[in-house]
């Protein structure tokens, strides 16, 4: 079997308060997602969301189904969506094949029986970065190349945190049953994200920081924004953030990062805003 998996139990946010480093660390963080041809996974019950990461290297990897969904196969109920943060490489869905370089995104719908991850090179393997929902409708597959992206420019050089958005797996890109994914990038100079924070109380979301240095860091605020605490994280390590807390983050050196949600809507403006000066 080459699929690992992890269950990762919901928190009040009353009890969030009493977290100490360890706690937030095993409730919230996601590491180990990359191992050479094996699927690794994190089954959050936050909104059933799961969260994982495919590197195949020099043989055919297959998504297995795991326990915790009591299916015969992964996406018999769920949806998925990839993004490629590593090498050229391919994914076959029911004997479809999509090719997927560095950045490009591929969403499968529901119903999916039988799929498999390839790399076009074994010295650089393809890094299929995942994020999985619940689906109560399927819709078709569809890959989305990087320049497909619907592009939005955000923030400004003064406060640090000028940024493309680039949203790869959306609802004005690409149908979709709850599933959202997106790509930012920052401009030089610039190492803010998600500032203003904000809330989307109908939804979870899913932060994963990649491209970062190996001896840098990224510092990740989360929680009520009257009652922060903060993550330090490393390259190809993220948090996976329920819908009552704000999720953002600053870093010492460049970086990129890939967010994800699911919940009862698809409108990536559903949000409440709160303006630095009222984080506590």
């Amino acid at each position: 079997m080459t699929t690992h998996y992890r269950v990762q139990h919901n928190v009040h946010p009353k009890d969030f308060k009493a977290y100490d480093t360890g706690l937030l660390r095993e409730r919230f963080m996601v590491d180990n997602l990359f191992k050479a041809n094996e699927v690794s996974l994190i089954y959050s019950t936050i909104d059933r969301f799961i969260v994982g990461g495919v590197m195949p290297t020099d043989s055919v990897v297959k998504l297995e189904t795991i326990d915790a969904l009591k299916a015969p196969y992964f996406l018999q109920r769920r949806e998925i969506g990839f993004i490629n943060i590593g090498g050229p490489g391919s994914i076959t869905a029911d004997g479809e094949l999509f090719e997927l370089n560095n950045r490009d995104a591929l969403y499968l719908g529901a119903g999916n029986q039988e799929v498999t991850f390839t790399s076009l090179e074994a010295n650089n393997p393809a890094m299929f970065y995942l994020n999985s929902a619940c689906a109560h409708q399927h819709f078709p597959n569809r890959r989305v190349s990087f320049s497909e992206a619907a592009k939005v420019e955000l923030g400004s050089s003064e406060t640090a945190n000028e940024r493309c958005i680039n949203k790869l797996l959306v609802s004005d890109v690409v149908e979709t049953c709850q599933l959202q994914m997106g790509l930012t990038e920052f401009k030089p100079g610039s190492n803010w994200n998600t500032m203003p924070v904000y809330l989307h109380s109908r939804r979870n979301e899913a932060y994963f920081y990649f491209d970062l240095p190996e001896d840098q860091a990224i510092c990740h605020f989360l929680g009520e924004p009257n009652e922060t605490r903060h993550i330090w994280l490393s390259n190809c390590q993220g948090v996976i953030s329920p819908s009552w807390s704000i999720h953002s983050g600053v870093g010492t050196a460049s970086y990129a990062f890939i967010w994800g949600m699911a919940g009862a809507n698809l409108d990536y403006d559903d949000i409440e805003k709160f303006p630095p000066s009222a984080l506590r």
